[in-house]
This record gives C-alpha cells, sequence and structure tokens, in this order.
C-alpha cells in the first residue's frame, strides 16, 4: 500500500501546519495501481477543496500542497472532507498517515507547536496524537516524537503502537 503525500507543513511548506506531511493510505483498494488511483482521485479532490478556499495550489519541497492553514487538525480535517468528495469512505477505503517530523519542533524539552500557540511534554503530545486516532482515520505516525527523544520514543510505541504503525 503506497503512503501518498499530499499537504505539507514543517520545515517542507512555510506558513502551514506543524507536522510535516499528512499522507493518504489507499489501504481498501484490492490492488496496487487501484491505490494509486484513489490516491490521484483524492489528491484532485483535496486541490479542488483548497481553491475553494481561497487558497494557491503551491506545492511543498517533497510535493504535497503547501496551503497556509491555521492548525493540524485542519489539515486532517481537509483530507477526511477530500476523501468523501472523492467517493471514498474514510477509514475503510482511504486512511490518513503522519509524517510529524517532530525533530523540527522539539526544542530539547517541550515540543511546541506553533499553529496552536502551544508547547506540549511528550506525554500532553501522545495524547494529542491519540485524540486524532480517536477522530480521524489516521493509521500511522512517523517520527511522532525527536529522534533524541529516546524515552518518548518509548511512552509512544507503548501507548500507541497497538492502534497506530509508529516508524
Amino acid at each position: 500500500v503506497p503512503l501518498i503525500n499530499v499537504l505539507n507543513g514543517g520545515a517542507h511548506a512555510a506558513h502551514s501546519t506543524d507536522m510535516q506531511e499528512f499522507m493518504l493510505v489507499p489501504h481498501g483498494a484490492p490492488t496496487f495501481s487501484e491505490a494509486l488511483r484513489y490516491g490521484s482521485e483524492v489528491f484532485h479532490a483535496l486541490k479542488k477543496v483548497i481553491m475553494g478556499m481561497g487558497f494557491g495550489t503551491a506545492v511543498g519541497d517533497e510535493g504535497g500542497f503547501a496551503a497556509p492553514l491555521k492548525s493540524n487538525r485542519k489539515a486532517l480535517d481537509l483530507l477526511v472532507e477530500s476523501i468523501e468528495s472523492a467517493g471514498y469512505v474514510p477509514g475503510k477505503d482511504v486512511s490518513i498517515s503522519i509524517d510529524a517530523a517532530a525533530s523540527e519542533f522539539y526544542d530539547g524539552t517541550s515540543y511546541e507547536l506553533a499553529s496552536e500557540h502551544k508547547k506540549h511534554t511528550v506525554d500532553e503530545l501522545i495524547t494529542l496524537y491519540a485524540e486524532w486516532a480517536k477522530a480521524y482515520p489516521l493509521v500511522s505516525i512517523e517520527d511522532g516524537v525527536s529522534e533524541k527523544d529516546w524515552e518518548g520514543s518509548a511512552k509512544l510505541t507503548k501507548s500507541l503502537g497497538s492502534q497506530l504503525h509508529i516508524v
């Protein structure tokens, strides 16, 4: 199943979300080529949604749209809307994966999500991810905590590893 990068933030798209990449996971497709088709259709639906919001459809460093979204949740909302707009069922046909690239917003003691104007402890960040996993068809988180936060990585895996794919 491909992970298809469709929304960029963090270091890959200035003035957007804190999370580096939001990806589609078209796991409901019967074949790899159909999964690519699902992803392409959702990508084009997302483009229409972004244009409808009055934003440009420039892309970030890694090919996803780099819309100036006010929050990470807004990105998740847009993906669910786009999956549905393309005619698919979120969580059944297409789900969501995040590459947080948390090292980019870790200052050595806390995780600062600028879009929320809030610093989080590792426990609070894990709680936030758990909330997202309940509210959205989130199936995978890559680099959810800093690469230097070994204790946080163990906590993330223990807390969410049975529910999500942790990379």
